[in-house]
């Protein structure tokens, strides 16, 4: 079955079909089928070994793939490499730096892209607080990743790839995430693989989630956060008996002390009506965040299907 990622049935930017990697008798991807439309921000979640460096390498041509066809642009991926690759800006999980300037080794790069302007590197240099007159030697992993978020957006490129851009502070983690969304306004298909269930939740407009190499879900943010319902915590200052929300609709509910946990997917209105009954204590009411989804794919405990975007 093919899962499809988009936000329309045009315009395809990247798509993926029977995509298999084998490493000798180990499976990096199995049968992976996706397609990516322009001008969208797509994230892909698994832990290490799950298969998502590998899809990215083998869409880039950095290695080989087993079975299957990849086309970027309407391009083959294997006969077209180095046409795909000047219009794709990417940054490597393992990203290493030479010993030079930043601003040496920026400029470097951008003219190996045949882009004739340095104005886009500077304002990413300075909106990502890195001192480009410093040595790569000298910086910290932090700054290293701000490196290559530069250069591999520097040269205004049609699709953004970026493996995990973890050591980011809190403060330039939020300016990326605006950047992430600018480069998508300005009509920038963004494929971002990160560890950061926040980042992905905040900034990407559909999720997929890969367990040993193969697509587990793959959905838009919002219809899985409908389908998974509403968590609500509450803490009381009376007694109370559970049964008192065993209604339909509700589902998880779990009690500590005087604190219950339940999602809720439909006859919220009947579960506040239950509460009104108590002196409560403090109460709190969220989305059904990503972790929670991406840790339910990834317990020993879970099974079955997965679950595909219509």
């Amino acid at each position: 079955m093919k899962i499809v990622i988009g936000l329309g049935k045009t315009d395809i930017a990247m798509e993926i079909e029977n995509l298999t990697k084998m490493y000798g008798n180990h499976v990096g991807v199995k049968n992976l089928n996706l397609t990516v439309y322009r001008s969208e921000i797509m994230g892909f979640l698994g832990p290490n070994g799950a298969g998502k460096t590998t899809t990215i390498r083998c869409c880039l041509d950095l290695i080989a793939k087993t079975e299957g066809r990849i086309t970027i642009f309407g391009l083959d991926s294997s006969k077209d490499a180095i046409a795909i690759q000047k219009r794709t800006g990417y940054l490597p999980g393992d990203f290493g730096l030479p010993p030079a300037k930043v601003r040496s080794f920026l400029g470097y790069l951008l003219s190996l892209s045949g882009c004739d302007s340095t104005r886009k590197m500077n304002e990413l240099a300075e909106r990502l607080d890195l001192d480009v007159e410093r040595r790569t030697n000298e910086l910290s992993k932090g700054n290293r990743v701000k490196v290559g978020i530069v250069q591999a957006l520097m040269a205004d490129p049609e699709l953004i790839i970026i493996d995990e851009p973890s050591g980011l502070d809190p403060i330039v983690g939020l300016e990326f995430r605006r950047i992430m969304r600018e480069e998508k306004r300005q009509g920038k298909t963004i494929f971002l693989s990160s560890h950061d269930l926040s980042e992905v939740e905040t900034v990407c407009d559909r999720v997929a989630i890969i367990k040993k190499g193969q697509l587990r879900v793959v959905e838009r943010i919002q219809a899985l956060q409908e389908k998974t319902g509403k968590v609500l915590e509450v803490e009381f200052a009376d007694r109370f008996d559970l049964k008192e929300f065993q209604i339909d609709g509700v589902r998880g509910i779990q009690q500590e002390n005087n604190r219950i946990t339940m999602t809720i997917h439909q006859n919220l209105n009947r579960t506040i009506q239950a509460l009104s009954g108590h002196r409560i204590v403090n109460m709190s009411l969220k989305s059904y965040s990503l972790e929670n989804l991406f840790l339910k794919y990834y317990s020993k405990e879970a099974g079955g299907g997965a679950q595909h975007d219509r």
